[in-house]
């Protein structure tokens, strides 16, 4: 399978060398279970766009340091794709931004949270499509502080907290799956963040909180558990 990686942000520059891009995240997330995919990196925030939703069989948005309602080009121009995605009944997933794109380009809306800033380790309530692959809770690394405010009509909520209502959604029975936290984070990656950011981008006295969840004794998220999700979505086999 040909996997679609729509790269909307990348690493801050100091970090690459160690980590590498959010699109080489997203690889990493799924070498443990041999998915066979080849991918193919579009960085959309440049203007490079594929030219049809099925010049690939599955597709990814990754996490940005933009905003989804920005009136940006390429942002308005990702809406357009992402509904050609959906008519084109290919796969799709949504992290982070993803989330929040797939949410506007469907006919919800996002806004920036009045709560604050969502770092750290986060706990969700798994609900529905999800809770059939899930149980329980997950635990997943979150950087955010935009989320979906009004949910687009036929969207199933399969993820949610206290702090965000709608941290995952389905689409479709399931053929196309967002969420508002980062399954591709580490925990290692997660604190250099937060301790790059802090003061500059994020509050201190909100990333320093998130800091303590990420590198706390018994700190743990459900990553692999998520990533096995999220590829029976893009294999078709929701």
């Amino acid at each position: 399978m040909k996997i679609g990686i729509l790269a909307t942000g990348i690493t801050p520059d100091e970090m690459i060398p160690q980590y590498g891009s959010y699109a080489d995240m997203f690889v990493r997330l799924f070498a443990p279970l041999n998915p066979g995919f080849d991918y193919q990196v579009y960085d959309v925030r440049l203007g490079t766009f594929p030219e049809a939703a099925d010049e690939c069989d599955g597709w990814i948005i990754t996490g940005s340091k933009f905003s989804v309602y920005e009136d940006i080009d390429w942002i308005h121009q990702l809406k357009e794709f992402t509904r050609a995605i959906g008519a084109s009944r290919k796969p799709l997933v949504g992290i982070c931004f993803g989330h929040q794109l797939m949410a506007e380009a469907f006919g919800g809306k996002v806004e920036k949270y009045t709560g604050g800033w969502g770092v750290g380790v986060h706990q969700y309530q798994v609900h529905g499509a999800l809770a059939d692959k899930l149980s329980g809770q997950i635990r997943v690394n979150a950087v955010h502080q935009d989320q979906v405010s009004i949910l687009p009509a036929g969207a199933e909520v399969v993820a949610s907290s206290e702090f965000c209502r709608y941290a995952g959604l389905s689409y479709d029975g399931g053929r196309m799956v967002s969420l508002q936290p980062h399954p591709e984070f580490t925990l290692k990656f997660e604190e250099d963040l937060l301790k790059f950011r802090g003061g500059d981008g994020i509050p201190m006295d909100a990333a320093a909180p998130g800091i303590e969840t990420a590198t706390a004794p018994n700190a743990c998220v459900d990553s692999p558990v998520i990533a096995e999700w999220l590829l029976s979505v893009l294999q078709g086999s929701y």
